[in-house]
This record gives C-alpha cells, sequence and structure tokens, in this order.
C-alpha cells in the first residue's frame, strides 16, 4: 500500500511517521524549512508514549511520487478548491482521498439518504470549486482527535490523542477504510472505523465551532473562555443550537455540553488553531467550522440566534485577516 501526505504539517507528518514506523510506504509532500529536515534527518516525534525518528521520503513535487492508494489530506479545508494540481500527479482511478480536516465537509450530504442527499453546502464548496478537486467518490471521512504542533522543521511534538475516527460518507464497512485503519493501528494509532462518521463531525464541530471563533475575537486559550462565566454561558449556548442543528439533519451524538465543556477546561492554556493562524496573519477556517452551520442552520430552519451572531462578528475579523 502507498500513501501520499499532502500537507505533511503537525498532524500530516505525525501520521506519516506512524504509518512509516508500521511498515507502509509513505511519501510526504511538505515545502521550505521543513521539507529540508524532513530530508536531512527524518521526521522526528517527541511524545510522552515514547519518541522517535521516521525516515520518509519528501518532495515538494507530487509528480516525483506518482499515484498512490491513499492520499491522506492534511491541508487547511481552506486549500482544498486550489490543491488540484498537487492532487492530480497522485491519483489513479482507486486512489482514496482521507480528509483529516476540522468542521463540516464538501461530501457531508454525499450518500446520505434522506430530503438533503446530494445537496451542495455552499459555505465549503463554494459553486463546486472544491467537488471539482476531491471527487465525493474518493473520500472518506475522518475525525482527528489528536494534538500536536511542530517544534521545529522537521520535529513533531505529540501532545495527546491518537485516535483518527473514519467512515464512509454512505455508512457502513467497507474494506477501504479497513485497509486503512490496519495501517494507521499498526503503526500505533487508533483508527476506529465508524458506521457513521457524521456522529463524529458533530462531537468534534461541537467544541471547534465554539471555542475557535471566541478565542480569536477574545485572543484567549481555552480555560479562559471555559472559566468566563459569560464565555462559558456563551459557549453553552453554541453548542446546544449546534446540537439542535444536528437533530434537525438526523444526527444524535452522544454527548453532554457540560463535560464537553469541562473537558476543554481541562486542556488548559492551549491556544485554538483559529487563534494561532489569526497571531501569524493566516486566513481563518471560518467558512468550515462556523459559516457552514450556520448555512445548516438556515437549511433546516433552526433559528441559532448565538451562532449567527458570534459568525458575523468572526466573519468580519477573517475579512481582515491577511489582507
Amino acid at each position: 500500500m502507498r500513501v501520499a501526505v499532502l500537507g505533511a504539517g503537525a498532524i500530516g507528518a505525525y501520521v506519516g511517521a506512524a504509518l512509516h514506523r508500521g511498515g507502509t510506504e509513505v511519501h510526504l509532500v511538505a515545502r521550505g524549512a521543513h521539507l529540508a529536515a524532513i530530508r536531512s534527518n527524518g521526521v522526528t516525534v517527541l511524545s510522552p508514549r515514547g519518541d522517535f525518528t521516521a525516515r520518509t521520503p519528501a518532495t515538494d513535487d507530487p509528480a516525483g511520487i506518482g499515484p498512490v492508494d491513499y492520499v491522506f489530506l492534511g491541508l487547511k479545508a481552506n486549500s482544498y478548491a486550489s490543491a488540484g494540481p498537487l492532487l492530480a500527479p497522485l491519483l489513479h482511478d482507486r486512489t482514496v482521498v482521507v480528509a483529516a480536516q476540522n468542521g463540516i465537509p464538501w461530501w457531508y450530504f454525499h450518500g446520505l439518504k434522506g430530503p438533503y442527499e446530494g445537496r451542495r453546502i455552499e459555505s465549503v464548496d463554494p459553486g463546486g470549486a472544491v467537488t471539482q478537486v476531491l471527487d465525493l467518490d474518493r473520500a472518506i471521512g475522518c475525525v482527528v482527535y489528536c494534538s500536536t504542533e511542530l517544534e521545529g522543521p522537521g520535529v513533531v511534538r505529540h501532545l495527546e490523542g491518537t485516535r483518527f475516527s473514519i467512515g464512509e460518507p454512505a455508512g457502513g464497512p467497507s474494506g477501504r477504510c479497513e485497509r486503512f485503519s490496519a495501517a494507521m493501528v499498526a503503526g500505533g494509532l487508533k483508527c476506529p472505523v465508524e458506521a457513521d462518521i457524521r456522529n463524529d463531525i458533530w462531537i468534534k464541530l461541537l467544541g471547534n465551532a465554539a471555542f475557535n471563533p471566541i478565542s480569536a475575537l477574545a485572543r484567549a486559550t481555552m480555560v479562559e473562555i471555559a472559566t468566563h462565566r459569560g464565555t462559558r454561558q456563551m459557549v453553552r449556548l453554541m453548542m446546544e443550537e449546534s446540537l439542535e442543528i444536528a437533530a434537525a439533519l438526523g444526527c444524535q451524538p452522544d454527548i453532554s455540553v457540560d463535560k464537553r465543556i469541562d473537558g476543554a477546561e481541562r486542556v488548559g492554556g492551549h491556544k485554538t488553531s483559529m487563534l494561532q493562524d489569526l497571531e501569524k496573519d493566516k486566513p481563518l477556517e471560518l467558512d468550515v467550522i462556523l459559516a457552514a452551520v450556520v448555512e445548516l442552520a438556515d437549511l433546516t430552519g433552526v433559528p441559532a440566534p448565538t451562532l449567527r451572531a458570534v459568525h458575523a462578528v468572526a466573519d468580519l475579523l477573517a475579512s481582515k485577516v491577511g489582507v
């Protein structure tokens, strides 16, 4: 089995290193000083579960890799529509794309029986631009329950979590999910194949849709948001509204709002990815994390006043970043 990691940042490089350790042929697509360090010294993973180094091939030109069986997509979702030239050389007729993205994926209504089957979500797939690049039939969903950061070029600090839940958009078991799961497990990761990956999407999104934009607006850490009386209540309202939207779409994620907030508080002084992007003047992943949730509220007729208010202010902030 050949795997290419397109976007070998902190999560991508960690997954690639783990797959390599488990015996899978892995190729990393990276750039700059990070790429140079990987080429010279491999990927070094520093982890409470044990440090290790994986000397994987790495390049900034996917054409040098050629077609692979799986592409693990570690790019931010706002880069998907422009990723066609990077992705095309990696594809053969049966190549599977495992998209480890935050928020609502472009394939959300693909294979979902019911009144919204096949519907496109404009916030995440404007004009079908993402679907043109990432064919719906290639997609496997992936929800990341893992925290990593780049400590330096070629060096990944693994903080916590090893779970990467995957699943078919149409639900149920599949050989292509089982094969990828086995490779991840061989590398020391958890990779359950979920019967309905959308439940995991909403469980993860519950926190992202609330904590990410608030952290950027307030420039606050997880624990600061969770322990401030006003923002804690705002997070609770946003989570409750998100669950109402999920229910209207036929999803019933088994999660307690208070336990979700308490879990975020225990994370401590962690900066969300959106706050980190803001501080680096990088585009914010607002479309898939919050705009899509508001669009789904419109679709299902859920009022969601708190989500809408936070989105309005965060959208103004996002318009000023990276300009």
